[in-house]
């Protein structure tokens, strides 16, 4: 009996530092790849994307767009590939909505792409890949919020793109606006993906922003 007693209690010691431990070490990876990451010159900018009100960019869309072509003009790449789809009863996509404000801000429309594809984080992913093997492209920087670098960047690896990610630097999901519930949802999203979304069960991340 004592013996048993022992081996549920370090079983149950083993289970509980996996319960904290794991999502700790993931959920400081994000914290760490949204205050490091450096974006490194690619054959492309991909911009994921957000809501957007009837083809104008909310605050969190329109900082990834000033994001991206600031590092477009910096000569880090030479094609934005705008990505995102649209809700039922959207006159405009995530992606044509990023791709109109990129071009009024002086952008010349044969440097962008845009894909009209993607509610959430995988399904824009697996969208932007197949755009890129069509036209040869293995590198890219992706342009999104400071703490979804990390998820966003292993999808794209995961999918054998080169990946590197240029976080927003304003906007309500800034490292100044963000705090520990973006983590906490980031981590959560993050091991569902590597678990139960690798027997493909896809948990969407879609949020109205």
């Amino acid at each position: 009996m004592i013996f048993l007693f022992r081996l549920f209690r370090r079983l149950f010691t083993f289970l509980l530092l996996l319960v904290i431990v794991i999502p700790g070490y993931f959920a400081y990876s994000i914290w760490n790849e949204g205050h490091s990451a450096l974006a490194v010159k690619s054959d492309a900018i991909v911009i994921l994307g957000a809501a957007q009100f009837n083809g104008v960019p909310s605050d969190i869309l329109q900082s990834r767009i000033d994001r991206a072509r600031d590092i477009y003009r910096a000569g880090l790449s030479r094609r934005i590939v705008t990505v995102g789809g649209s809700a039922t009863g959207d006159n405009f996509t995530e992606g044509s909505t990023s791709r109109r404000s990129l071009i009024s801000s002086g952008i010349a429309k044969s440097a962008i792409s845009s894909i009209p594809v993607g509610r959430d984080t995988l399904s824009s992913t697996i969208a932007y890949v197949n755009f890129l093997r069509a036209n040869h492209y293995t590198s890219i920087i992706i342009v999104t919020d400071p703490y979804h670098c990390y998820r966003a960047e292993a999808q794209a690896k995961d999918l054998g793109i080169s990946a590197s990610c240029a976080p927003a630097l304003t906007g309500p999901a800034s490292l100044k606006n963000a705090g520990w519930r973006y983590i906490a949802r980031e981590t959560g999203a993050y091991l569902a993906y590597k678990t139960v979304g690798q027997f493909g069960i896809h948990l969407t991340d879609q949020i109205k922003k």
